[in-house]
């Protein structure tokens, strides 16, 4: 593994312990007057403006900030980066007009599955809780995984300790005190990234002033930014698509909705948040871009931190600790708290049993954290698998949220199109190694298809597991 070592090991060990347990005291004394099965859930249905904001600003925004928008840049150009920026929040904006829909006409409600089980049945209800619960499993274990490679990278921190430190802290505060913990934790974890991130790039501005500008760019790597470069506009929809997808189907995203006060404060924070994501996104795609236009040898993953840390100041260093463990901790107890809340609130209607479903949540989620603590620990690549949750994703986006504008759209049609769309998509993902796929090299030999699909699977796959469901929507 490659390293960066600037910060003393037992510096940085500090660092992330300090942290991590100011996260916990605040999450366990914030949470201890606020009790009950509704505030674990929805946070009492009463948080304001601010608070809405900052906390999906935090949640939307985990480690991954700090590595998938630069990596993608380098190879995806800028149209990577303005479909990665735009897919992280265009949910937000969309979560504007149909979390009205759904407070409104399931006030009662607390997840998004609960909702399509009561617009639906159980047969969708089953299927799109598997998808959600794996997605976030995904996410989980991506956030756990960064944020390791992260720490050894510039403090040869072990990578098993940072992601049991991380986990463990994590589990302490929201497993008490449940999305109020979560929230007030977010709350102090965005005022603390947008801090840290505003130095971050004050340094970066003062470092590459020269360098930090699409001219540069285009004097040494034009076609990042050239309009006839075809991975611009694929990458770019390809990102948009599963990004968005997968963002709309995120349970911590509805607990907010109905976490809002009113109708008033959901709309405001979803827009505050929209605006907030967007530049925050596109200026870290962007220093991938100056990244590779600087050194065409730079590993993707690490772009970011390649011109960041090109000066090895020892602030920076500390700066960043503060920046991965306050995002990755943002991100992990919302899907802790989002998986939890879908198994206390459907486990009933999944299992067809009574049990005590608060307590089965918490021990599905130490089981889950505990998967995420061994895959983190050995530094494994989980790219593929996060592009399949996004896949699977895809596949029911368009038809779950199109029911919720179409009275006469049925479980059957429903249930139909996302599994073509599944199928469909499944068929075009590429192989690991990105050069084949089940039917384009496996089934049909490659040589029938021409170039342009065969450097182009995974965009593909993408656009018929979204687009192919649309034309089954007439099944009866």
């Amino acid at each position: 593994m490659n390293q960066q070592i600037i910060l003393n090991p037992l510096l940085s060990l500090t660092l992330i312990l300090l942290i991590s347990i100011s996260f916990i005291l605040i999450g366990i004394f914030y949470s201890k007057k606020y009790k009950g099965l509704n505030n674990y859930l929805v946070a009492n249905r009463s948080v304001g403006t601010f608070s809405l904001t900052s906390s999906l600003v935090a949640s939307a925004l985990g480690t991954w900030i700090l590595f998938g928008p630069a990596s993608a840049a380098t190879w995806g150009g800028i149209g990577a980066v303005i479909g990665y920026s735009l897919g992280t929040a265009f949910p937000l904006f969309a979560i504007i007009f149909i979390g009205k829909i759904f407070r409104n006409s399931y006030p009662n409600a607390k997840s998004l599955i609960e909702v399509v089980r009561l617009r639906f049945g159980n047969h969708i209800f089953k299927l799109i809780l598997i998808l959600s619960i794996f997605y976030m499993t995904i996410f989980l274990i991506a956030e756990v995984t960064a944020v390791s490679i992260l720490m050894n990278y510039i403090s040869g921190v072990e990578l098993w300790i940072t992601a049991l430190i991380v986990i463990t802290s994590s589990l302490f505060y929201t497993l008490y005190g449940g999305l109020r913990a979560s929230i007030i934790t977010d709350n102090i974890q965005f005022i603390v990234f947008i801090i840290f991130l505003l130095i971050s790039f004050s340094f970066l501005f003062s470092f590459n002033t020269n360098e930090f500008s699409f001219e540069f760019i285009n004097k040494n790597k034009p076609n990042l930014i050239s309009k006839d470069y075809l991975p611009n506009f694929t990458s770019g929809l390809t990102f948009f698509v599963a990004v968005a997808a997968t963002n709309l189907f995120h349970q911590g995203n509805w607990q907010r909705v109905y976490a809002a006060k009113d109708n008033n404060v959901l709309k405001k924070s979803l827009l505050f948040a929209f605006l907030i994501v967007i530049p925050i996104v596109f200026l870290m795609g962007f220093t991938g871009l100056v990244s590779v236009s600087k050194n065409l040898n730079v590993i993707p993953d690490l772009a970011f931190f390649s011109i960041l840390l090109e000066e090895e100041v020892l602030t920076l260093s500390i700066i960043i600790i503060f920046l991965a463990i306050s995002l990755t901790m943002s991100s992990i107890d919302t899907l802790i708290n989002a998986i939890s809340s879908l198994v206390i609130v459907d486990g009933k209607k999944f299992f067809r049993h009574n049990h005590n479903y608060l307590k089965i949540s918490k021990q599905i989620i130490i089981a889950l954290s505990v998967i995420a603590f061994f895959v983190a620990s050995k530094g494994l690549s989980i790219l593929y698998l996060f592009l399949l949750a996004d896949l699977l994703c895809c596949a029911a986006v368009l038809s779950v949220f199109y029911s919720f504008y179409s009275k006469s759209f049925s479980e059957k049609t429903a249930y139909i199109s996302i599994i073509v769309g599944l199928i469909g998509g499944l068929l075009l993902f590429p192989t690991p190694d990105f050069s084949k796929s089940i039917l384009i090299g496996i089934i049909i030999p490659i040589s029938y298809f021409p170039e342009f699909v065969i450097q182009s699977l995974l965009f593909l796959s993408f656009l018929v597991a979204t687009l192919l469901p649309v034309l089954t929507w007439k099944v009866k």
